[in-house]
């Protein structure tokens, strides 16, 4: 087959291009430029996408003698991704940039832009399994990312390779060392590539100003603090509040709701974020569209755990009702909720909502 690896500049995407020609396939690498301004991206342990990154993802394919190209989608990974990633926070949502990322511009623009050119197949070092078109969790539980690819359609998978579905990390940094690749020990990237310092707040704040609220209490309703912007809190928050009185209890407050138009943020106790029901927008189905009502396991965030559930269609037909057999919490509006049967992935959709609280 005719195959385009896209190469990030870390260890599972050369490792992955390697398999690929190891396997007799025509491989081509590129590498996505993301940003117009790619130094001011993160770099070392924490880069992605940087001008380091791109350094090592073509020194990657040097070493595997195959062609290398660097495709600028700064545009459309500013529209897609950046935009939207700031939009989200300020309606009072959790976005996940790195889902986004996978759904409109891996395999989206780029697999698109793929199969114009002629080619069959797009390969990544993501740490996921297909086998027949169907996807699974990795072998490696600690790396599983099939948590970010359960966005995509059945005709992406298709064309979807992911050669490191079937080894531990611990292998495929060995692997790059024997092979003579430089970025064997290169350490993961964390966080969001295009906020440099990692201060999530401060970037935001940058983007939308500032916007002065009430912090308030869910079970009193007193005012118990101040804030700069909602869209820096997150549903789960702890830290960071600045609560000047303490709770009634004395224990940690924590963030139960995010609401823009007042700009209040609501905090609570630990118990006050389990919640048994998420409502969620329409879903995509990674294969045929499961009958349902059925049950199934609900993951609602990356590496989080997979909750048993009742998973209904809502009265209006265009989303799902997920009632969790045991209380999740921090559930955030915003993130993704994939839905599996045991190791496979059926489909994914965005919470929008949950119900009341699993101590009310």
């Amino acid at each position: 087959m005719k195959v385009l690896a896209a190469l990030s500049g870390g260890v599972d995407s050369a490792v992955a291009a390697a398999r690929a020609v190891d396997a007799g396939h025509d491989v081509t690498a590129v590498h996505l430029a993301l940003s117009s301004t790619p130094a001011a991206l993160r770099t070392g342990a924490r880069g992605c996408c940087s001008l380091e990154d791109a350094r090592d993802a073509r020194r990657a394919a040097d070493v595997l003698g195959i062609p290398f190209y660097v495709w600028d989608v700064a545009e459309r990974f500013g529209r897609e991704v950046v935009d939207d990633f700031v939009a989200e926070y300020a309606a009072g949502r959790t976005p996940n940039p790195c889902i986004r990322c996978n759904e409109r511009i891996k395999f989206a623009a780029v697999l698109d832009r793929a199969v114009a050119l002629g080619f069959d197949a797009v390969c990544t070092g993501h740490y996921a399994r297909l086998d027949g078109g169907v996807l699974y969790r990795a072998r490696d539980a600690g790396k599983d990312q099939s948590y970010v690819l359960a966005v995509l359609a059945p005709w992406q998978l298709a064309r979807a390779m992911f050669p490191l579905g079937d080894t531990e990390k611990s292998e495929v940094r060995r692997e790059a060392q024997a092979r003579g690749l430089g970025v064997a020990d290169k350490p993961d990237s964390h966080d969001v590539c295009f906020i440099a310092d990692g201060d999530t707040a401060g970037w935001l704040r940058a983007q939308l100003g500032d916007q002065p609220g009430p912090i308030v209490d869910a079970e009193s309703g007193a005012v118990v603090g101040a804030h700069d912007g909602a869209y820096a809190f997150t549903v789960g928050q702890r830290r960071g509040l600045r609560i000047g009185t303490p709770a009634a209890d004395g224990r940690p407050r924590y963030v139960l709701d995010v609401s823009p138009v007042t700009r209040t943020v609501t905090v609570g106790t630990a118990a006050d974020l389990d919640v048994r029901t998420v409502l969620t927008g329409a879903p995509v189905w990674c294969g045929d569209a499961p009958a349902l009502p059925a049950t199934a396991l609900v993951q609602l965030r990356a590496h989080g755990e997979a909750f048993p559930a009742y998973v209904e269609v809502l009265e209006n037909g265009g989303g799902l009702r997920l009632r969790l057999d045991v209380p999740a919490r921090g559930v955030a509006s915003g993130q993704t909720a994939a839905l599996y049967d045991g190791d496979r992935v059926l489909g994914s959709a965005t919470i929008e909502r949950t119900g009341e609280p699993a101590n009310s």
